[in-house]
């Protein structure tokens, strides 16, 4: 395992420690654990952000997409827990 050296300043420090003492960890556990954290949502947004690439790209060669209506109404449903028949796509206007 290897080494790095992070410089904080003291108020930041003093933060770490009292929030590391809270949830029962040393600061440097704190650290690690907040950095992991970190670089977990980066690689999420990473995933997610070409999942939107690759959908947007796919609406501007097909012009196909479904209204914020019908959208919103399908998810809502699903949200309460109900089946819910997908929205049907149409061509935009473009």
């Amino acid at each position: 395992m290897g080494t790095t050296t992070i410089r904080i300043d003291e108020e930041l420090r003093t933060r770490v420690a009292k929030a590391a003492e809270r949830v029962g960890k040393t600061p440097h556990a704190f650290i690690v654990d907040a950095i992991a954290q970190t670089v977990e949502q980066a690689d999420l947004d990473a995933v997610f952000h070409r999942l939107a690439d690759t959908r947007w790209a796919n609406v501007l060669a097909t012009g196909e997409t479904v209204t914020w209506d019908d959208a919103r109404a399908y998810l809502e449903s699903r949200g309460r827990g109900e089946r819910a028949k997908r929205p049907t796509t149409r061509k935009t206007g473009g």
